[in-house]
């Protein structure tokens, strides 16, 4: 069972807090710019204040439920926030290097042989599969193992992060997928993991993907899923919730954005491992109160060993992780 400790090594977390903290610093010096936005998911305008976090305002839609920021920084706000971004460098050179083995064998393998799986269900060609948001690579680096594909191709406009791709001899792009003509290459395979939470606006790039991939070709993506239980239970306490998640759809918001872009949805689910995890630490460290709760306390606490995979799978399986993989094709 994944551990969240694996993935984030406490004795790096503090350094990666100070950097964080001084992104968010220079972010916020725009905020007299911020700019209101309508529901990424659905365009109503008819809305909610939840809770602010990092100094950004986060609303409900009063239609489809999902949560996003308004005012949010702008595009430009976003490009100059990631280009110059002490956390990211310090994830890059710290938190990835010492996770990467965990990383590797409990996310990313699964990530691959999951898209592998659903290019043989749905008898996908495999020539080209574009990663959006390549990172660490490591995705792309599994993948190319594999020789399914002909190319493989990484878009990653963090420099730090492009460079360190490129070291594992990994195909890059360093732009914005918005900003990338591939002329009249065939892509069969987009895949993005948490990347469309970050974006200024999901619609665009969904229609810019949707215009890169052949007809038959299929989007992979994974993103937060603001009503699983880490997400529902903590509020603004979650670690998902931050500055840089602008868009926190649920599973069938998120589904009928997709549809509305003209794909055809054809799976979903919630595949997370560290809900029960990550509200328990939350717990032990003071920052969410289970006194009055006592189902949680008896689950997260008392009852912890015999009860934390039982109770993880069984949120993963009813869709009722805070993480969830959508799989759409182009028809």
């Amino acid at each position: 069972m994944l551990k969240e400790s694996e993935i984030r090594p406490n004795e790096l977390m503090e350094g990666q807090a100070e950097r964080h903290a001084a992104d968010v610093e220079r972010l916020l010096k725009h905020k007299h710019n911020f700019i209101i936005v309508p529901c990424p998911a659905c365009g109503s305008h008819d809305h909610h204040k939840i809770y602010e976090k990092y100094g950004i305002q986060f609303v409900a839609c009063n239609e489809c439920e999902t949560n996003y920021a308004s005012p949010r920084p702008r595009p430009e706000h976003l490009d100059e926030y990631y280009s110059h971004s002490e956390n990211y460098a310090y994830w890059n050179q710290y938190i990835f290097p010492a996770s990467e083995s965990a990383r590797r064998e409990k996310i990313f393998k699964p990530r691959v042989q999951k898209v592998l799986d659903i290019c043989k269900k749905f008898n996908v060609t495999t020539h080209t599969l574009l990663e959006v948001g390549a990172g660490f690579g490591i995705f792309c680096e599994e993948i190319q193992k594999t020789q399914t594909f002909n190319r493989i191709v990484g878009v990653e406009p963090t420099s730090d992060l492009a460079q360190t791709c490129r070291n594992r001899g990994i195909e890059i792009i360093e732009k914005p997928i918005e900003q990338v003509d591939f002329g009249k290459e065939n892509i069969n395979v987009i895949a993005n993991f948490e990347v469309i939470e970050h974006l200024f606006c999901p619609r665009e790039f969904i229609l810019k993907c949707y215009g890169l991939l052949v007809s038959g070709g299929i989007f992979v993506l994974t993103c937060p899923n603001s009503k699983g239980f880490d997400i529902l239970t903590l509020g603004k306490h979650s670690s998902a919730v931050d500055n840089e998640h602008l868009n926190m759809f649920n599973i069938n918001s998120l589904s009928k954005l997709l549809e509305s872009c003209g794909f055809e949805v054809i799976e979903r689910e919630t595949p997370g491992k560290l809900d029960a995890e990550l509200v328990r630490n939350q717990i032990i460290a003071g920052h969410f109160d289970v006194s009055n709760q006592p189902f949680l306390k008896h689950i997260l606490i008392d009852e912890w060993e015999s009860h934390k995979e039982v109770f993880q799978n069984f949120l993963s399986a009813n869709n009722l992780s805070s993480n969830m993989l959508l799989v759409a094709r182009k028809p």
